[in-house]
């Protein structure tokens, strides 16, 4: 069995934050933290949704928007932190729309959304993570990662624009970050833990999106019903993720250790062989910075 949430201690007194929490894994991320003890805030895009969600969960659950899609939602967001931050879990995302699209900053929207925008989340909520006695970074990638390459620093421009590398563009990003962050931390002597996890592939409403694979009717109605047969749900893509975000080792990267990592007992993940590239992190990350137009308060 290895692995499951009933093995996360006790959290009360600390405060997290998960991206995305109205659906699909990150609704049983925030659900999890709250039933073990956390203050949980659940930023959302659709307040509505996010209120829906939070009435079926127990504990100290409350909603706030935010628009990763949207520096200038980013910074609101961050600006309504008053408290000291435990936990940051970088979850939301948005996969494959089939037309190239911008932020309102003019970024292509999946690398904009997926990733920009929680860079500048992490960068401007680092001083109340700071504030934490053991505060924790987790970010979701995923397995389309190896899709990616180190023309991950073009941003995923639109004369090359194809949805599905672009989002394994978005996501190798996203790990990317991750272990960056924790070599940064580890360099400056920070009490900061990044971690990076990824779900699998699992049963949630992301598929169906409208603004992503969910345009095609077909897709948004028969795929859905078809990996519920086959693919665990959100609780099951959610458990990498709590495990990294509640359990696992400063630096790492975890996932499904079933055939190609899409189901399966939590363990290990596998990294393409520029999410590796350490060089290729660095340079993302002074890239993130120009493009957001926030310097991240932790120097390489």
């Amino acid at each position: 069995m290895g692995w499951n949430p009933r093995q996360i201690g006790d959290l009360s007194g600390r405060t997290a934050v998960v991206t995305g929490a109205n659906s699909g894994i990150g609704r049983h991320e925030a659900a999890q933290l709250a039933e073990h003890g956390a203050r949980v805030v659940l930023a959302v895009r659709d307040v509505d949704s996010g209120r829906a969600a939070a009435e079926g969960m127990k504990g100290d659950v409350r909603v706030a928007h935010l628009d990763l899609a949207s520096l200038a939602s980013v910074r609101a967001f961050a600006e309504g932190i008053e408290e000291p931050l435990d936990l940051l879990v970088n979850n939301a995302g948005l996969m494959e729309p089939p037309r190239y699209r911008e932020t309102v900053d003019g970024h292509e929207l999946q690398f904009g959304t997926n990733h920009l925008g929680h860079f500048a989340l992490t960068a401007l909520l680092l001083p109340r993570l700071l504030q934490a006695a053991a505060p924790r970074v987790t970010t979701v990638s995923s397995i389309a990662h190896f899709r990616g390459t180190d023309a991950v620093l073009e941003g995923n421009p639109p004369q090359t624009y194809v949805p599905g590398t672009a989002y394994g563009q978005s996501k190798l990003a996203n790990l990317l970050f991750a272990l960056e962050l924790q070599r940064r931390a580890d360099r400056a002597g920070l009490a900061l833990t990044s971690t990076a996890a990824h779900p699998g592939v699992a049963s949630t409403g992301l598929v169906a999106d409208p603004d992503g694979l969910g345009h095609n009717p077909v897709v948004r109605h028969v795929l859905p019903i078809l990996m519920r047969v086959v693919l665990p749900g959100g609780a099951g893509g959610a458990r990498p993720v709590l495990y990294a975000a509640t359990d696992a080792a400063p630096g790492t990267y975890t996932g499904p250790k079933g055939p190609g990592e899409v189901r399966g007992p939590v363990g290990e993940a596998k990294q393409s062989r520029f999410a590796r590239d350490e060089s290729l992190a660095a340079r993302l990350w002074s890239v993130s910075e120009e493009l957001t137009g926030i310097p991240f308060p932790v120097e390489g």
